[in-house]
Order: C-alpha cells, then sequence, then structure tokens
C-alpha cells in the first residue's frame, strides 16, 4: 500500500459496537473529535431505517458529552448536494458513517460534493469513523458482498469501488463471528492490495498517520501477503480453490499497533515483533 499522507484519524470498526456500557470505541471516537466540544455528523446512507439508526447514536454521543451532534440523511444523490449538509460537513470535527449496506454509501454518495467535502476535511485532520458497512467502505476498493465460512475462492467475493480513506488495503468486519477469513483472502488475491484488515465486532483500529492501534474486546486479523511466494490465481476456474504461499498472518488484540510503512506488528511494550518465524512454527 502507498503511504499516507492525509492528517485525519480513521476509526474503523468491526460492527456490532458497544452503545449501552462503557462505550469504549465510540467514547474513543468523541474524544478524538473533540471531546465535548465536538460537532459529529452521522452519515446513514448505508441503512434502510436512517431516523432511527441515527437517532440512536445521536443518543450515545450526547451521553458521552458531544456538545453537537445532527443526522445527514441521503437517501438519493440529490440529496447529497445539499447545501446544509455541506454546510454540516465543513463544521464537522468528526464524521461517522453507520452501518448497514456498504453499497448503498458508495452508489449515493461517492463522487458527490459530500464526498469531496469529507475529504477535504479528512485532510484538514478530521476524524472519520465507520462500522461496519461504514468500515467496508474505507478502502478505494471494496468488498461489496461475499460468502462466509467458506474457503477462498474467486467467486467468494464481489469487489467494487470504495471512498479511498484507507487506500491500498482490503477490510473485512464482523469477522472472526462470521468466519470470514476465507472471503478476506479472496479479496486480497483479487484486488492490487498485499495487507488485509478483518476486525472482530466491538473493536476497531485506530489509523493515525501511518500506524494502527487495536482498541476494543476482540482482535484484528492481517494478511500480509507482500512476501506471498507463490498464489495460483492465473491457472483456476472460478469455482477453484484459491491457493497462497508465503503469507503473513498476524493476529492483534486490544493495545497492540501495527506500522503500515513497515508492515510490522508493535508490540504492548513499543518494540517490533519478530515475525521471521513462520506461523505455527513449535519450539521446544
Amino acid at each position: 500500500m502507498s503511504e499516507s499522507n492525509t492528517k485525519g484519524q480513521l476509526i474503523i470498526i468491526g460492527g456490532a459496537e458497544d452503545k449501552e456500557g462503557d462505550c469504549l470505541i465510540l467514547r474513543d471516537f468523541v474524544r478524538r473529535a473533540g471531546g465535548t466540544k465536538a460537532y459529529i455528523v452521522i452519515i446513514t446512507a448505508a441503512t434502510e431505517l436512517p431516523r432511527e439508526v441515527g437517532e440512536n447514536y445521536i443518543r450515545v454521543f450526547e451521553r458521552l458529552g458531544a456538545e453537537n451532534v445532527r443526522i445527514i440523511d441521503t437517501e438519493t444523490r440529490e440529496d447529497a448536494s445539499s447545501s446544509t449538509a455541506l454546510e454540516a460537513i465543513n463544521k464537522a470535527t468528526g464524521v461517522f458513517f453507520t452501518g448497514g449496506n456498504q453499497a448503498r454509501i458508495t452508489s449515493i454518495l461517492k463522487d458527490t460534493a459530500i464526498d469531496a467535502g469529507i475529504h477535504k476535511r479528512f485532510s484538514e485532520g478530521i476524524v472519520i469513523g465507520g462500522t461496519s458497512a461504514g468500515a467496508a467502505v474505507m478502502p478505494d476498493v471494496m468488498i461489496v458482498e461475499g460468502d462466509s465460512e467458506t474457503h477462498p475462492r474467486i467467486e467468494t467475493v464481489e469487489m467494487g469501488p470504495g471512498l479511498g480513506f484507507l487506500p491500498g488495503v482490503v477490510i473485512d468486519q464482523h469477522f472472526s463471528q462470521r468466519g470470514r477469513l476465507g472471503r478476506l483472502i479472496s479479496a486480497l488475491i483479487l484486488q492490487p492490495a498485499v495487507l488485509g484488515f478483518g476486525i472482530d465486532e466491538n473493536t476497531a483500529m485506530v489509523v493515525t498517520d501511518n500506524q494502527i492501534e487495536v482498541i476494543g474486546q476482540g482482535a484484528v486479523t492481517i494478511v500480509d501477503e507482500s512476501d506471498a511466494t507463490y498464489n495460483n490465481m492465473g491457472e483456476i476456474l472460478k469455482d477453484e480453490a484459491l491457493a497462497i504461499c508465503g503469507a503473513k498472518l498476524h493476529i492483534l488484540p486490544h493495545g497492540f499497533k501495527f506500522d503500515l510503512k513497515t508492515r510490522q506488528p508493535i508490540l504492548n511494550n513499543g518494540s517490533t515483533a519478530n515475525v521471521s518465524v513462520p506461523v505455527g512454527s513449535i519450539s521446544t
């Protein structure tokens, strides 16, 4: 992947984040967006229940102390040019994409005035969060849909344009809960990307500059294809099994970090993990 030149932060959530208890992830989003002075815009394009979903997040963010929270409801592409919506984006310190259907987000927002406005504000340093479908749209090429609980195959996953806040990677959500390793690997082989991130529920990866920090209850699974020695993509038919050799696998729980430039995990003590030992090796 290319080195990030953006100034903003991303909080990419695997879905089903806590909204009733300590709200660790959403609390972190509010704090990074300015705390009690935050101006948060909720994008509900992914869901068919925009008012219900949006108001639920308003309650959470206001309970956590954000002074200004508002919903931008875009049911059509024409709505994505609304002057009031653009004014809210220009004031925002945090933008949050809800869950639902990621294809709805891109079909309604991509290459619109709101899309351009959010990218501009991101380059100026605001925080962008997204959960479930809102996480899927973060790369430039996203997983639109695909099979869970299956081995890697070409037909396992359908890809499409994302919003491009974190280009050059592939992201999947609800990862461990829905058994999506096969479709993440399939997506990674199909795309010109070398890093795939699978984010568990109630878990997030916080992207600041070129470093990722994992927060939450589960883990982030990282598949690194940069040094892979072989795949059979050019040799198989659509319904045949994919093979990949020499890829690296990292599983990082809360508190662990990952350097996007060096593609190295960072341990809790700040040291870089030794990834030269093959996965599955046992020392005695």
